[in-house]
């Protein structure tokens, strides 16, 4: 029996597959709990039309996040803290105060899409990755100084 994969089925294949599979195991386990449907002409034009739509949406999110990469890179992200002597700051910079910043200037971000592998604690220039996307990442400009 043939049958259309609508989820990720480890052992048989991606979403979107034709498998042929037996009559029972398609009957009772990938029918009934809605891992695939069965492989007809009108099925199979469905499918079609599906991944089309996919296939433009993504295209779309995908400039727009391209966009804002472009914006993003244009932006120096400036914070002043309290720092001690040989620029040691007091407490350190994250990423949710990044996040906050980028938040006041316009640019609505996650924080957890911010990838700081450990706090700032030093005066100075860094460069900090932002996965905008899975395909596309930013790599912003942090500022630290002195207040």
């Amino acid at each position: 029996m043939k049958v259309i994969l609508k989820e990720n089925v480890e052992t048989l294949g991606q979403i979107g597959d034709v498998v042929k599979v037996a009559p029972g195991y398609a009957r009772n386990y990938l029918l009934p709990k809605n891992f695939a449907i069965e492989a007809t002409e009108k099925n199979a034009k469905a499918l079609e039309h599906t991944k089309r739509q996919m296939a433009y949406k993504k295209n779309k999110t995908l400039e727009a996040a391209k966009n804002l990469v472009a914006k993003l890179e244009a932006l120096t992200v400036q914070l002043a803290h309290q720092s001690g002597d040989e620029g040691k700051l007091f407490g350190s910079v994250t990423n949710m105060e990044i996040a906050a910043f980028l938040k006041t200037n316009g640019f609505e971000i996650d924080r957890k899409k911010i990838v700081l592998a450990e706090p700032i604690k030093q005066l100075g220039d860094y460069s900090v990755p932002v996965k905008i996307h899975p395909e596309v990442s930013a790599t912003l400009k942090v500022s630290v100084t002195a207040a």
